[in-house]
């Protein structure tokens, strides 16, 4: 058992909230470069949390730029034990109008640009990520949005595209034609490197726009996603509030049944004798539980 250490990785509205005690914005180096900003460090409700813009403070890195790997690794030498994702989003469902959140369970990966393992040559390991959220952190970030006022849809599957453009007409229809709910720029190889790391992971996804293919609606535009994203932080905000009450009256934290925090138990490949100990040395946060560097 071990108290609750939420991270919490996503805009600078959620860094705002009132009530956070002992705020302190701390640097972490990490193996794989500078993550994209300090990481705060705080106290709400009776829960640590951990907050890290993954844009940096000010909006400067795009989707491309933001190292996944150094954020992750930030946030486990942090010491989080989850990690809750709040990304603004565009809707391919007609029901899911600007404004509601959801609850986001698949993820279909179609970035390009990023790396999406802190594994390879000389230390090879394959996670499974055929459920990639956490089912319980997902259950308390539907009640928890809830209680924060917004209209929740518990369930989805998430595109990740690679950006920064947003999408072509032609591409909005395919992937409605998949059957994917939600579109966004930032949530893989988050959400990967978040299993690698053994941190059980969420996606609170706030619908900002209705992409492009709606017909009654106009193109997608940085102005009108700014005015939905603005009124959205007041509610993931007040989602940030809520988990850590519900996590509070949860009481110590117990090792989820999905088996996410020892999932790597299964997933280490590499003979120990062929094993780089330059590689083991900078998996020592997200991997030393089960690498030990030679």
């Amino acid at each position: 058992m071990s108290d609750w250490i939420l991270g919490i990785i996503g805009g600078s509205g959620l860094y705002e909230i009132e009530g956070l005690e002992n705020p302190q914005w701390i640097s972490i180096d990490t193996p794989w470069g500078a993550p994209s900003d300090d990481i705060l460090f705080a106290e709400l409700e009776g829960i640590k949390l951990r907050f890290l813009p993954r844009h940096g403070r000010g909006h400067a890195l795009s989707p491309s730029d933001v190292n996944y790997r150094a954020n992750i690794d930030a946030m486990k030498r942090a010491g989080c034990t989850d990690i809750l994702s709040l990304s603004a989003v565009g809707s391919l469902k007609a029901d899911y109008p600007p404004g509601d959140f959801v609850i986001v369970d698949q993820f279909i990966d179609r970035t390009i640009k990023r790396e999406k393992s802190f594994f390879g040559k000389g230390m090879v390991a394959h996670v499974s990520v055929a459920d990639p959220v956490c089912a319980r952190l997902a259950g308390f970030a539907a009640k928890a949005a809830k209680a924060a006022g917004a209209t929740v849809h518990q369930g989805g599957t998430y595109l990740a595209m690679e950006g920064p453009q947003f999408s072509t007409k032609a591409e909005s229809h395919m992937y409605r034609s998949w059957g994917c709910d939600v579109i966004g720029m930032t949530n893989m190889p988050e959400a990967k490197l978040a299993r690698e790391a053994e941190l059980p992971y969420a996606t609170v996804a706030m619908v900002t726009d209705f992409d492009c293919w709606h017909e009654g609606h106009g193109n997608v535009d940085v102005a009108a996603v700014i005015a939905v994203l603005t009124e959205n932080a007041k509610k993931g905000s007040g989602t940030v509030r809520e988990m850590a009450k519900l996590l509070k009256a949860q009481g110590a934290r117990e090792n989820g049944p999905q088996g996410i925090e020892t999932n790597l138990d299964v997933a280490l490949i590499t003979a120990p004798d062929k094993r780089d100990p330059k590689r083991l040395a900078m998996l020592d946060a997200v991997a030393g539980r089960v690498l030990k560097p030679s």
